[in-house]
Order: structure tokens, then C-alpha cells, then sequence
């Protein structure tokens, strides 16, 4: 579903904030993307959604070229950033309408599904409310109702369960769960190693713009838990470091 073929990326024509990182992302896998604050997450994470322009290395989406088919790729990817960005005129229920016009989703299936996720993300009865009424996690909540109503073949997540309460990243893990059963991948960021571990089948992590390493959870967490074998990399590398 997704390729990442030796992409990197340079600010300014000095400072490389992404060098050579290559990963697949396959059908159906929920997959985690680790690593510290400025390791490079976020900048590949826009490179992907088709947010930030890149230089060197090529990403594919569905088979698409990111560089020579942005708008193909998009049709397939939802990204949610870390920090909810909306049009906070519109109320909530026109901002689902608005997406569902974009993405061409018939009035029928629209109206189920967005009465199923605002019920299930307990938003049902600020829908009509203007969107600068809500808090940050109702604006989150929103953003995740207007990914999952699409459907995307991809979908793309940035530190998801910033900002939820305790029963909404419930709902999110099961609605992650659910996408990836139909097909559907899911590539996302998160500093919740815990959460990660347990949720995700592929992992990957990315240190000062390189990658790390990248394969099956299982098999990465076969002699240690998530957060350890992190903690160990970061300790080890502080040491080495002058």
C-alpha cells in the first residue's frame, strides 16, 4: 500500500532532517512509527500525505508515484496532523458534509456512518455547534470521525491519541482495528510505546533522520518490551555520542 524508497529530505539546502529511509507498509497493516522529539517523524509523515515537497528518494501510494501523481495518491490517503486544523466557521456537521462532498460520499452512507463514529466518540450532540465552540480533544474527535467516514485506503496519523480522554482512544483502537480488517493500512506516529506495542503488527524507528530498524512487532519485541528496546537505543547512543 504504501513505499518508501531511500527518501530524504533537506531544509534550507543544509540541514538533512530525513536521510535515506525506505519501508513498506502492506495491506491490512497497522503500523507504528517511533522515535524522539525532531527525529524525523513528522517530516516524513507530510512527505507521505503529499504536504511537503521532497528532493531524493520516491514515495509510492497504491503503486502511484507521491511526485508525479499527487492527486491519485491523496484520493487514497486521510492524514490527521498533531494538531487539529479546521474551518472552525463551519459547524461540525457541515465540516463532515463538506469532506463527504469532496471525497463523493453519497448522502446515504454518509449520514450512517457519521451518526455511528459522533455516537461512538460521544460528539453526537455538538455537531451543530461551530466548530471554534469545541475544546482541543472535540476538534481530534472530529478530524478522526471525518478520516474514518471516508474509508482510505490509507490512513495517515500523527500522535493520534493526543488530547483524548481515556474512552475515546478506546474507540480509536477499535476503530484502527477495524479499518485495517477491511484492507485498509495504517501508518502512525506515537511517543505512547505501551499503546503501540500492543495495537500495532509492524513497527519502525527513526533516530536523528536515519532509520533504525523496521520489521514484525513480534519479532522486534521478542526479547524485551517496546519502550526497553528504545530506552536501551537512546541510552546507548547518548553514551557514544562526545
Amino acid at each position: 500500500m504504501l513505499e518508501i524508497l531511500n527518501f530524504s529530505k533537506t531544509y534550507q539546502g543544509v540541514k538533512k532532517a530525513v536521510s535515506d529511509v525506505s519501508l513498506t507498509v502492506e495491506d491490512g497493516d497497522l503500523f507504528a512509527f517511533i522515535g524522539h522529539n525532531g527525529a524525523g517523524k513528522t517530516t516524513t509523515i507530510k512527505a507521505i500525505a503529499g504536504i511537503l515537497d521532497f528532493e531524493e528518494g520516491e514515495i509510492l501510494v497504491n503503486g502511484k508515484s507521491m511526485k508525479d501523481n499527487p492527486l491519485e495518491c491523496k484520493k487514497e490517503i486521510a492524514y490527521i496532523p498533531d494538531q487539529p486544523v479546521l474551518y472552525e466557521h463551519l459547524s461540525g456537521i457541515r465540516y463532515l458534509n463538506f469532506i463527504s462532498d469532496v471525497y463523493h460520499i453519497s448522502s446515504t452512507e454518509r449520514k450512517k456512518a457519521i451518526v455511528d463514529l459522533a455516537t461512538k466518540f460521544e460528539l453526537l450532540e455538538n455537531l451543530e455547534n461551530p466548530i471554534h465552540t469545541y475544546s482541543h480533544g472535540m476538534k481530534q474527535k472530529l478530524l478522526l470521525i471525518s478520516a474514518f467516514v471516508r474509508k482510505p485506503r490509507l490512513l495517515i496519523l500523527d500522535e493520534p491519541f493526543v488530547g483524548l480522554d481515556p474512552k475515546a482512544s478506546l474507540v480509536l483502537k477499535q476503530e484502527m482495528n477495524d479499518l485495517c480488517q477491511t484492507g485498509s493500512s495504517i501508518f502512525y506516529s506515537t511517543h505512547v510505546l505501551e499503546v503501540a506495542e500492543k495495537l500495532c503488527n509492524k513497527v519502525a524507528m527513526i533516530n536523528e533522520g536515519k532509520l533504525v530498524f523496521t520489521g514484525e512487532m513480534n519479532d522486534i519485541t521478542e526479547h524485551g518490551t517496546l519502550e526497553n528496546i528504545f530506552l536501551q537505543y537512546v541510552d546507548s547512543n547518548r553514551e557514544c555520542q562526545p
